[in-house]
């Protein structure tokens, strides 16, 4: 699953205890949000919406595969599975049923930046999905077995999303092939021989270093009382005590020099040219408007039907397909990825000439008053879209905490995409949409098997997720 701020009140008595006092947190237009952070240096942030006796809750672990290293990829996905089977009171599986039985839904997801887990259920169950949650961080039974048998439901995961793929195959060589040193390299899944030489040791290593209450935030949006929501973390997460973290080592993306291009040659039904520019995220941009102003260029090329991919390249039946994709809410500096699909008779070179096309005007061109503020309109409407659902309220302010920024900061979200300028948009395409920043990978569909399945749409495998 892929694919996001005011005050909070301190007193001397509990930061010497190592405590804030849970607080509403204003942010504009962003409700209240109640924060208290736990000796063991758990953050939890509570949001009250009271529109249903409904509850979320999620925890959010601040590490995922872009903090792995060669030998161990996709281990944070491992430890995803591994979540599921069984603790020292609980056995395999037991926790989901018990979800199941109260009328829930959960599930656990893996990015490159962060693992969480999170369970929705009638409000009055909350204490029960805290308690097992807290008791699966606390006391994970890590059996060799139940271990084995999970490795290869990872391995089938990876046959299905990956080998079978031929869309996934590309987006994993772009990002190997535009990452050198970067935690961006390899897949969330991991590579595959990584996977088969996995062993217990590896997990437990990855657990240990990693999922401590002092590197997690757990966030909980629903028809709750914060006080509460405070008192029943104390109850179940307050024993847990913190480790120290391992020294985050330095591993500095080397920067590119010129035009990387790759080819793939794989059983496909239609090529698929990939184009990706390294960009700023919010965390490390040069000036803060530049993460802003590339979310709404996203938006300007191909933001829905109104975009110039689609009114310009698709319905002229110039391609068959042109989309993009960039998150600004990445730990580490990302790609702006151009995707494109040639019509029947066409072929990638002519996607490539397109595209390029595209980026070329905006460079040259500012973009217009009215299509700007059209394209402005829409990006905040999606952003005000996913706020009615409690879970996305619930995982912007995860996702913000996950990757070292503050959740207040999501105040901060429409008024900056408001503010951006048709100067501030044309001057991100011209620092980093570059040919000295690009990689270009493009599918060469080699003839299919019979009985082949459909073809996939093409998508960036920044994350897993699975039902439980």
């Amino acid at each position: 699953m892929k694919l996001l701020q005011t005050t909070v009140i301190l007193l001397a008595l509990l930061i010497a205890a190592g405590l804030s006092l849970g607080s509403p947190v204003a942010g504009g237009s962003e409700p209240a949000v109640h924060e208290k952070i736990l000796a063991n240096g758990l953050k939890v942030l509570v949001r009250l919406d009271q529109r249903a006796p409904v509850v979320t809750s999620q925890i959010w672990y601040k590490v995922g595969s872009a903090h792995e290293t060669s030998g161990v990829t996709g281990i944070a996905h491992m430890l995803e599975h591994m979540m599921f089977k069984g603790t020292e009171n609980l056995a395999p599986g037991e926790f989901s049923t018990l979800v199941a039985r109260l009328g829930g839904q959960q599930n656990a997801f893996t990015s490159r930046d962060y693992t969480a887990y999170f369970q929705t259920l009638a409000a009055d169950h909350l204490e029960t999905v805290m308690r097992w949650e807290a008791d699966r961080l606390a006391n994970l039974v890590l059996d060799e077995q139940e271990f084995r048998r999970e490795v290869e439901v990872v391995k089938e995961e990876w046959r299905m999303r990956s080998r079978d793929n031929p869309n996934a195959r590309l987006y994993e060589l772009l990002y190997a092939t535009a990452f050198v040193n970067s935690g961006y390299h390899h897949p969330v899944i991991g590579w595959k021989t990584d996977i088969d030489a996995y062993t217990l040791a590896d997990l437990e290593q990855w657990r240990h270093d990693y999922y401590a209450p002092n590197n997690a935030v757990l966030v909980v949006v629903g028809a709750v009382e914060p006080e509460q929501v405070m008192a029943l973390a104390e109850k179940y997460y307050g024993p847990i005590a913190a480790r120290e973290l391992p020294a985050a080592k330095p591993r500095i993306e080397l920067e590119q020099q010129g035009l990387r291009r790759v080819e793939l040659e794989l059983p496909a039904r239609l090529p698929l040219l990939a184009m990706g520019y390294k960009v700023p995220s919010l965390p490390g941009a040069d000036e803060d408007w530049e993460p802003y102003a590339l979310t709404v260029l996203a938006g300007v090329l191909a933001g829905g039907e109104s975009s110039r991919f689609s009114n310009e390249l698709e319905r002229a039946g110039k391609l068959a397909q042109a989309r993009t994709s960039y998150s600004l809410t990445a730990r580490l500096p990302t790609l702006f990825v151009l995707t494109g699909v040639p019509n029947q008779d066409g072929d990638t070179a002519e996607v490539e000439a397109l595209l390029r096309e595209q980026i070329e005007r905006v460079r040259r061109e500012p973009i217009p008053a009215a299509e700007l503020e059209r394209v402005k309109t829409q990006v905040v409407a999606r952003d005000v879209y996913e706020r009615d659902s409690m879970f996305y309220q619930g995982m912007r302010i995860g996702i913000y905490e996950a990757i070292g920024l503050d959740h207040r900061r999501l105040a901060e979200y429409v008024p900056r995409i408001e503010a951006v300028t048709p100067e501030q948009v044309q001057k991100v395409a011209r620092k980093y949409l570059t040919e000295q920043a690009l990689t270009i990978a493009e599918l060469k569909p080699l003839p299919l098997a019979p009985g082949s399945p459909p073809a996939a749409a093409p998508y960036d495998n920044g994350g897993t997720d699975r039902v439980h």
